[in-house]
């Protein structure tokens, strides 16, 4: 089913507000649990973790900053 443009602009807005700050906050429990590792570790989790959040989201975020492809 795919979404149309108001909805990808909405639920767009839903994740950057809500899942992202969660993500954010499942990510730094993730490299507390790591007992504090080396500088780089650290900063490869981070990376990592913050290419994947936005992964299974593509489909919702792509020609949302666009103009309405319907012209209304």
């Amino acid at each position: 089913m795919a979404l149309g443009y108001k909805a990808r602009k909405r639920w767009s807005l839903v994740i950057l507000l809500v899942g992202l700050p969660l993500y954010i906050v499942a990510a730094v429990t993730v490299v507390n649990w790591l007992d504090r590792p080396p500088i780089l570790v650290e900063l490869l989790v981070y990376v990592v973790l913050g290419v994947l959040w936005a992964l299974p989201f593509k489909f919702v975020f792509k020609g949302v900053g666009q103009d309405d492809p319907d012209g209304k």
